[in-house]
């Protein structure tokens, strides 16, 4: 273990050096959800590829309805049916002077109409007073012929979505970077890409240690507590954008744990241990990590070393088997587990992604709270608050102990005391990490 106090920045820029983005892949959309692209992806399609119509209606020339009112409604011979999908456009009839197609919403806009009449404006073909709707083809096929009344004037192009009103051939669609979502999937699907290049989703391990720790809904029996480290964390790699994999809580023996780590290598691109990394007698993974790659794996092996910060002092940072599989060593406390998550692995799954902006938002804020804030000479704290953005300020949740996972659960924020702050007066102007 390191005798070297680390400062937060030092132990941070010494993990992102490290850690390098994952290889591009060529991935199918639905798998490429949540990851980053690697390439700009440009438009080889219009979209929409033709003119079609933004609503239910008829497709008509703009002066055979100029002038029409619900009193002298213009008369128009309907001469048949445009469905969404339909090639065949009337067989190759064009709307002509007094004449109308009944179009559905997406149809292509037939040769010789300039504008589309919603249904509404119409008594969509029943000779009475202005429709609600388009009665349905298998009802009433002899809707697609006869005559149609249109009560109002429509000017051209009305109701239309032009070809290439939403992109063009040679438009940028998205840019390398961009983080692939649901509308992102859409666009892509839209413009006829099956695959994209992406850095995939990191897969990051949890594994929790501990003899005390009993899975949630197990029994507790004396001196044993429920194990939330695992849950948390892994929940929170999802969050961060990663595959996350929990690992039932390890017993304090270092070969369980060594061969549990090393099991777990073949689906890890980042390994996460909570707990053991203090100075107890039962600190199980540095006793099972200390001399990692010593001899087997050259240039791997995981550093133990402690923080100028509060909570999360004792820290492990290195890597593991053969593809150098990187390791963050956590402290056990929920708290402090949790803090150290947000400032290490978080920025470290986010660098394996290629995201360029790896950290969590920040804010500066003024401190509400009844009282002065004390934080240890030389440390930099992070305390739980809750953050309110309209009125500037954040409002400490919940006291300074590294075990206080309720106020955890309640906080949207973490205050920032600097090394060289003792205490912060209520009012004091504060750093504050969002992390919600």
């Amino acid at each position: 273990m390191s005798s070297t106090i680390w400062s937060v920045d030092e132990h941070l820029e010494d993990i992102l050096t490290a850690v390098q983005p994952l290889e591009p892949i060529e991935l199918q959309l639905p798998e490429a959800q949540g990851c980053v692209l690697v390439e700009d992806v440009v438009v080889e399609i219009a979209l929409p590829p033709f003119d079609n119509s933004s609503m239910d209606g008829y497709a008509v020339r703009v002066a055979d309805v100029a002038g029409a009112t619900e009193e002298f409604p213009a008369v128009l011979t309907v001469i048949g049916d445009i469905a969404a999908g339909d090639a065949g456009l009337l067989g190759g009839q064009r709307v002509g002077p007094g004449e109308a197609a009944r179009i559905m919403t997406g149809a292509p806009l037939p040769t010789g109409a300039e504008a589309v009449i919603p249904v509404e404006w119409t008594d969509g073909g029943t000779g009475e007073g202005p429709a609600a709707a388009m009665r349905a083809h298998r009802d009433a096929p002899e809707g697609a012929r006869g005559e149609v009344r249109v009560h109002r004037p429509v000017e051209a192009r009305a109701h239309v979505r032009d070809r290439g009103s939403d992109v063009r051939p040679g438009d940028l669609a998205l840019r390398a970077g961009s983080v692939v979502g649901p509308p992102q999937i859409g666009l892509l699907a839209a413009i006829g890409r099956s695959t994209v290049k992406v850095r995939p989703r990191p897969r990051v391990v949890v594994i929790s240690t501990g003899s005390e720790l009993v899975q949630p809904g197990e029994e507790l029996t004396g001196g044993q507590i429920y194990d939330s480290n695992s849950f948390a964390l892994t929940a929170a790699a999802r969050d961060a954008g990663a595959i996350a994999y929990r690992v039932g809580a390890v017993t304090d023996d270092a070969e369980t744990l060594r061969a549990t780590i090393e099991d777990q290598l073949i689906r890890a691109d980042i390994v996460v241990t909570t707990g053991g990394v203090s100075v107890g007698a039962y600190d199980v993974v540095k006793e099972a990590l200390s001399s990692v790659g010593d001899e087997d794996e050259p240039g791997s092996g995981i550093d133990f070393r402690k923080l100028a910060m509060q909570p999360g002092k004792p820290q492990g940072f290195g890597s593991i088997g053969p593809e150098h599989t990187p390791l963050l060593a956590l402290p056990g406390n929920p708290v402090s587990s949790y803090v150290s998550f947000e400032l290490f692995v978080r920025p470290a799954i986010r660098t394996l992604m290629g995201l360029p902006d790896v950290n969590r938002p920040t804010a500066r804020a003024t401190l509400v709270s009844d009282k002065a804030l004390s934080s240890p000479a030389g440390k930099r704290q992070f305390l739980r608050g809750t953050y309110d953005a309209q009125a500037g300020t954040v409002t400490p949740v919940g006291g300074s102990g590294s075990h206080l996972i309720a106020a955890l659960a309640q906080a949207d924020a973490l205050i920032v005391l600097p090394e060289d702050v003792t205490s912060a007066e209520p009012g004091t102007d504060t750093e504050v990490i969002l992390i919600r």
